[in-house]
């Protein structure tokens, strides 16, 4: 078996308000959507920089559900971009709440954490220095010591 790709697939209340958020937010750009005569997106595909994220409303007929229906999620998506504070900004000026502040972090990023208005968090990071697994385990158990 070989994976050819793989997608993160989110689930929204309101699909169209997310992508339009996505897009200011993210400066991602909408490739298409699928969307019902109600008005209910089926399926849309947005790309972030070459990554392809999709996305379609919730449709609790066939128990699919956003975050926010189920009070929370358990998962982050991370977004590698030039300017953590400048897309955290952004974020938060479309509706973002911020979850963590930026900051430069033991594993060589500076990088913060938001949750979209949908549910969904985004930690948002930038390459600050090269870092060996063992060198940034060093700092982790350093860290985790209290050091």
């Amino acid at each position: 078996m070989k994976i050819q790709e793989l997608f993160a697939y989110l689930r929204v209340k309101d699909a169209a308000k997310a992508i339009a958020f996505y897009t200011k937010a993210f400066g991602a750009k909408e490739k298409f959507r699928l969307t019902e005569p109600s008005g209910r997106v089926g399926h849309a595909e947005l790309d972030f920089g070459g990554t392809t994220v999709m996305l379609a409303d919730e449709y609790p007929e066939y128990d699919i559900r956003g975050p926010t229906a189920l009070g929370g999620t358990t998962v982050a998506i991370h977004l590698h971009v030039d300017n953590a504070d400048e897309v955290i900004r952004r974020a938060v000026e479309a509706g973002a709440t911020i979850l963590r502040e930026p900051k430069d972090e033991f594993y060589g990023e500076r990088s913060g954490t938001v949750r979209d208005p949908f549910g969904h968090e985004w930690s948002v990071g930038h390459h600050l220095e090269e870092i060996s697994p063992e060198e940034m385990q060093r700092r982790y158990t350093e860290m985790m010591q209290g050091g």
